[in-house]
């Protein structure tokens, strides 16, 4: 719900700015700062924990996190997002306040895959330790402390889309192949096992090249290497058969974005420098805002003993997100046009995470169906 509500915020922000408002954030160096900390860090953080805490107990076997653990973590969230918001907060306030949170998430991750031998998994503690390590790196660079621009941003964007790799690469041919058998179709979402090291490995080879190098040519050829593997992976899970079930749809959608955006980034740099906010755009609001919403609301459905369904207003919500990444790709693309697209781009995104909010904000609130409310 925290992360419903902040990317609701953040675009509101945004979109204010846009409409002519002063916006007086004086958190960073500029609302653009602003606004990619806060849906890389603030959002996408809180997204992480989410997943991560609901998901470590069904791999470990373990008691999920809870009580006052639970508070204690979000309330460190919280105080990050809220001096984000005071204008008059030191940077180096901030940092104190907006950084424990992402190293506690690490910590306690860390601390249940291992008490529960759960090695095969230390692969989601890296990535939450990298995007902790690249928030550290994101306000050093604000406070200009280190002179490397945008490297924590490119490292939360790595951390996040080898997340979703990694753990959208299992659940979406997983919830396919189940679905392929509810629906008597054989189950034919799968890739071998050759795709799938490619995938990975060319993936995190390319974005630790875009990293250290975001203008070398080696990177460009890394990134449409991996942007091979990983339509070679997609192919191999005939999301084009899922139509009937946007619940499952939206996954591959979601995750088609991937190589769309590695794509883009590496013809960036090979050809034509104007398209890295578009390729940053399919990424972000492309994959990690359809992916994530399409995990957020299936995890609601499921762990809340509800029917793994999209409602109409379910389905609503993905077609938002989905024409907003669209819209936002374009406006990016076609720089004439996007006066008219951003301002469409980030209301539609606004429209998804609300009804978000308003249909699963309830579910979440209520016991799990079955279990007394007492």
């Amino acid at each position: 719900m925290g992360a419903g509500a902040w990317a609701v915020t953040v675009l509101g922000v945004r979109l204010a700015e846009l409409g002519g408002l002063d916006v007086a954030l004086a958190a960073f160096d500029g609302l653009s700062r602003w606004h990619a900390h806060e849906l890389l860090f603030g959002y996408g953080g809180a997204v992480v924990a989410g997943f991560a805490l609901t998901a470590i107990p069904n791999w470990t076997g373990r008691l999920p996190v809870a009580g006052r653990a639970l508070a204690a973590l979000w309330t460190l969230w919280l105080l990050g997002r809220l001096g984000s918001l005071l204008p008059s907060l030191p940077g180096y306030s901030l940092l104190i306040l907006d950084a424990p949170f992402l190293f506690a998430l690490a910590l306690l991750a860390g601390w249940e895959i291992l008490a529960g031998r759960n090695y095969r998994n230390l692969g989601v503690l890296a990535l939450i330790a990298l995007l902790a390590g690249a928030n550290v790196c994101f306000h050093l660079e604000a406070l200009r402390l280190i002179a490397a621009e945008q490297t924590g941003q490119r490292m939360a964007l790595a951390a996040l889309i080898l997340l979703i790799g990694l753990i959208g690469g299992r659940i979406t041919p997983s919830f396919t192949n189940n679905w392929f058998a509810r629906t008597g179709q054989p189950r034919a979402a799968t890739s071998p096992p050759l795709i799938e090291h490619l995938a990975h490995g060319l993936t995190a080879a390319a974005f630790a090249a875009w990293i250290a190098l975001p203008e070398a040519w080696v990177s460009g050829g890394a990134l449409l290497a991996a942007a091979l593997a990983q339509f070679a992976r997609l192919a191999g899970w005939p999301g084009w058969r899922t139509l009937a079930e946007p619940l499952v749809l939206a996954l591959h959608a979601g995750y088609a974005w991937i190589p769309v955006g590695l794509v883009l980034l590496g013809v960036a740099i090979l050809w034509d420098a104007s398209l890295v906010s578009g390729g940053v755009h399919a990424l972000t609001t492309g994959a990690i805002g359809l992916m994530t919403l399409a995990v957020m609301t299936r995890a609601t459905l499921g762990h809340t003993g509800r029917s793994l369904h999209a409602s109409p207003g379910t389905t609503a919500l993905y077609a938002a997100v989905a024409t907003s990444a669209l819209t936002r790709v374009g406006a990016a693309l076609l720089p004439a046009m996007a006066t008219g697209l951003l301002p469409l781009a980030g209301g539609l995104w606004i429209v998804a995470y609300a009804l978000f909010l308003a249909i699963f904000g309830p579910v979440l609130l209520r016991p799990r169906l079955g279990n007394r409310s007492d």
